[in-house]
């Protein structure tokens, strides 16, 4: 009996080493899955350098060279839109538990702000001496005498019209004259005015057409001047005020993003500007570009922009159906923007913008 018994307590206990042994090897290769699991500042590497990469691109755009198919260029013209890939890696970096992601995020969130947070307020104050509008009022507009009503209506002292066609300029004409008893046309800009004008001349910006095939065909019908350079006599003194409709940017096979043209027409408007005498200047026009975009340097460096002054957002204005980007501007010199907007939708494919300015 006792070698019995000593058999079966030696088997029960190699049963219980057993035992204990397995739960022991089990419990180190968990803990060693455990270890080999990374930590949430090892997770997401993928989601954390496109992050640092999203900081960099929009902190070093004006780095973006512009002789590959205009690049920097494109990249300006739409930079305030590359806010939108913060959401959607931080929602990567939520999904992955990504520590490391989310602070990566960091540094796109405070470039983008440094480059536009000062935008989103409402910088607008009431008052104002004078209201000036502008509208590219778009040569396939169906509608130019309901335009024209539109804009009648918005109570502006001053009103600058870009892309007028002489099929539809009678028709501005006629429906303007009872609110606007003085106005200028010169080629296809106008400006229309409750107050005298006066030294009314073109200003040479160097127009041409863009590449072979790449000009809108109501354009090809269209004068070439597109500015003009006006006196305006308020009850504070003389204030010289500039229309223009700088050539057209272009998406282009063979030329990528293409703006020889509204470059040069932006270089030759700025000269004109920089040999202005009158020390209050307002210029309105649809300049085919924004403020962001390195070619219009030469204007920025001269006048400020009514709508980052004085406005509320953005002020997106192309297209009308859904803005995307703010290329129709007011800028001044030597007077003072009170309040910045966008007028509502009219028959262009453009939304009318206004301002109020006080001297």
């Amino acid at each position: 009996m006792a070698q019995a018994d000593t058999a079966e307590t030696g088997q029960g206990g190699a049963g219980r080493r057993d035992t204990g042994s397995g739960t022991w090897r089990a419990g180190i290769r968990r803990a060693i899955r455990i270890a080999a699991r990374p930590g949430p500042w090892k997770r997401g590497p993928v989601l954390a350098a496109l992050a640092l990469l999203l900081g960099l691109f929009m902190l070093l755009h004006a780095k973006i060279p512009n002789r590959i198919g205009g690049l920097g260029s494109l990249v300006e013209t739409f930079l305030p839109w590359f806010g939108l890939f913060v959401p959607v890696l931080l929602a990567g970096a939520l999904w992955r538990r990504s520590a490391s992601a989310v602070v990566a995020l960091l540094l796109p969130v405070m470039v983008w702000l440094s480059l536009f947070g000062g935008v989103l307020g409402d910088k607008s104050q009431p008052g104002g001496d004078l209201t000036v509008a502008g509208h590219n009022v778009g040569a396939d507009n169906p509608d130019p005498a309901g335009t024209a009503r539109d804009l009648a209506a918005s109570g502006a002292d001053v009103l600058a019209l870009q892309e007028l066609t002489e099929q539809a300029r009678g028709t501005y004409e006629k429906e303007l004259a009872k609110a606007y008893p003085y106005h200028t046309v010169q080629g296809t800009v106008g400006l229309w005015s409750k107050l005298p004008l006066s030294d009314t001349q073109p200003v040479d910006i160097k127009q041409d057409v863009g590449p072979l095939g790449d000009t809108k065909p109501a354009e090809v019908k269209m004068a070439y001047n597109r500015a003009l350079r006006t006196t305006v006599a308020t009850d504070q003194g003389p204030l010289a005020v500039y229309v223009a409709h700088l050539g057209s940017v272009r998406v282009n096979p063979r030329a990528g993003f293409w703006t020889d043209s509204r470059d040069r027409n932006a270089q030759a408007l700025g000269e004109a500007l920089a040999a202005e005498q009158n020390e209050r200047v307002v210029l309105l026009g649809d300049l085919n570009g924004t403020m962001d975009d390195r070619a219009f340097a030469g204007l920025t460096a001269q006048l400020r922009s009514a709508q980052n002054a004085a406005g509320d957002g953005f002020g997106f204005t192309w297209p009308a159906s859904f803005p995307v980007a703010r290329i129709d501007q007011i800028l001044v010199r030597g007077v003072e923007p009170e309040s910045s907007w966008v007028l509502p939708a009219t028959g262009s494919d453009h939304l009318p913008v206004a301002a109020g300015i006080s001297w």
